[in-house]
């Protein structure tokens, strides 16, 4: 049982929510409104409710963030469960681009040539 809460340091973290997005900026914003406060129960209740009292079209800023950001997580779980990392497959394009261009130089006039 204990096995399974081993968890793979190199897999990428899930994405925060549009409410965790929005907390991020809301912590620090409260807490230099409020600099004597240490509760994050606190914080997290205030949070909460201001989080509810928004508009949708509020809400909607921290929503697209959230979701642009659970694209690039999609990106990047599907590389890392194909057992590469994101940084290697960077790289490899880099490096493809290069080679892309030799090949061209040499590549496409003997081929014309050819034909």
């Amino acid at each position: 049982e204990e096995g399974k809460g081993e968890k793979d340091p190199n897999k990428p973290k899930r994405p925060p929510t549009g409410f965790f997005v929005f907390m991020e900026g809301f912590r620090k914003q409260y807490k230099e409104a409020h600099p004597k406060n240490k509760s994050v129960a606190v914080v997290g209740k205030a949070g909460g409710e201001k989080w509810k009292s928004l508009s949708e079209s509020e809400k909607a800023v921290f929503l697209s963030k959230a979701e642009k950001l659970r694209s690039e997580y999609q990106k990047k779980i599907d590389a890392y469960e194909k057992g590469q990392h994101v940084d290697e497959e960077e790289s490899d394009k880099s490096k493809s681009e290069v080679n892309d261009d030799d090949g061209d130089d040499d590549g496409s006039d003997e081929e014309e040539e050819d034909d």
